[in-house]
């Protein structure tokens, strides 16, 4: 049975649902992760950039082992959920709305020997399929910009989190002093109103019981790695023919350009985010 989604979600999960999407972002993006990287220089692989993101913020996950539960919503291929199960022994529910992307994600956890311990589920961060308290740490990377209803998805995460439990996730957004109106080419490539920022998210989880940790400006990442992702396109097309349609690849090189002209003008920021239930 299809499970209703919201207008915003819906328009996500079609796209990361395409055949055009789906190969563009395993065969480009990095494969097991599609998220942005940390670069130690302009020329880095994007996958290693991308794995590198994925340690960094798992570095600040204190405490994960063996009886810990993580939730990784919007959890794309799965790459962040298979590396926290391997660190940590933790167990990991893998949420996310593509069926594409999942069944990708199953085959390689199943490979990986992570089928028991990484679980996949079809489904929405803005209404989570589990119960109050239920896990230890929620990890997101570049995904809750995808939401219509951001701070729904903030309390959804508040909601499932233990006391004491933690939020750590990234999200591409706009910068807290982002001039109105100059983001329209960027908001327009990825189909929606508005980006996030820091203040935001600072509100909103403070609104719902989540104090703050830390938050890590990283922003300089974003940049290079859309420009990481765009020189990598331009090198593959030809591997490509059959497999992502020039039309896709089109668009995709004005989207890239746009997110790279809007981070160099200082309009953007990406930042590591970390947010703890208080203990009850």
């Amino acid at each position: 049975m299809s499970m209703a989604y919201s207008e915003t979600v819906e328009t996500a999960r079609r796209y990361y649902n395409s055949d055009d999407a789906d190969n563009f972002y395993f065969l480009v993006w990095g494969g097991e992760d599609i998220h942005v990287g940390l670069y130690e220089t302009p020329q880095d692989p994007v996958d290693a950039a991308s794995r590198r993101t994925v340690a960094r913020m798992a570095d600040l996950a204190a405490g994960l082992g063996p009886g810990s539960r993580v939730l990784d919503i919007g959890a794309g291929y799965g790459g962040a959920s298979r590396y926290l199960a391997k660190r940590f022994g933790c167990r990991v529910t893998a949420l996310n709305l593509s069926e594409k992307e999942n069944e990708r994600n199953r085959l390689m956890s199943a490979e990986q020997g992570l089928a028991e311990q990484v679980e996949v589920v079809d489904g929405s961060f803005e209404a989570i399929p589990a119960e109050d308290g239920a896990y230890d740490l929620v990890w997101s990377q570049d995904a809750i910009l995808h939401s219509g209803a951001r701070e729904q998805v903030i309390a959804e995460v508040a909601r499932v989190l233990r006391p004491g439990g933690e939020l750590i996730f990234t999200d591409p957004m706009q910068a807290d002093d982002c001039p109105a109106g100059v983001l329209g080419p960027v908001l327009d490539r990825i189909h929606l109103e508005s980006l996030g920022s820091v203040g935001f998210y600072r509100q909103a989880a403070a609104k719902h019981g989540l104090a703050e940790v830390e938050v890590i400006d990283l922003t300089d990442n974003l940049t290079m790695h859309y420009q990481r992702v765009r020189e990598e396109l331009e090198r593959l097309r030809p591997e490509l023919e059959g497999k992502v349609s020039d039309a896709y690849v089109e668009n995709m090189v004005k989207g890239l350009n746009a997110w790279v002209d809007a981070g160099r003008k200082g309009y953007l920021n990406w930042s590591i985010m970390h947010f703890r239930k208080a203990a009850s």
